[in-house]
C-alpha cells in the first residue's frame, strides 16, 4: 500500500494542508484506492491531524457523519493508518523543500 498526497494549494478550507489516498498494490484490493483522507493543521497550532473518509447525514436537521473506515476490534488500527499518512505528508514536505 502506498499513500498519495495531493496538496491543498488553494488554502480553502483554512487549515487543510492536503488530501491523501491509499493505493493498494497487492492482495484482494490490488488496483484500488481509498480516497477521502484529509490532512489538517491543528487549530491549536501544535501538530497535525488526519480525518478519515466519512458520509454525512442529518437527523432532525442536525448534521452528523458516519466514518467509513473503522476498526473491527483494535482502535489502534486507525492510529497506524493516521501515522502512515502523516509520515507520507512529512516526506512530501521534505521533497518540496529540497527542490531548487
Amino acid at each position: 500500500m502506498t499513500v498519495k498526497v495531493t496538496p491543498n494549494d488553494k488554502n480553502n478550507p483554512p487549515g487543510k494542508l492536503a488530501d491523501a489516498e491509499l493505493h493498494f498494490a497487492d492482495g484482494p484490493l490490488e488496483g484500488l484506492k481509498l480516497i477521502g483522507f484529509g490532512i489538517w493543521e491543528r487549530r491549536t497550532g501544535s501538530g497535525r491531524n488526519v480525518t478519515f473518509p466519512a458520509r454525512q447525514y442529518s437527523v432532525n436537521g442536525e448534521r452528523r457523519s458516519f466514518a467509513l473506515l473503522r476498526p473491527i476490534v483494535d482502535a489502534q488500527a486507525q492510529d497506524r493508518i493516521r501515522d502512515l499518512i502523516l509520515e507520507a505528508y512529512a516526506d512530501y514536505e521534505r521533497q518540496v523543500e529540497a527542490r531548487p
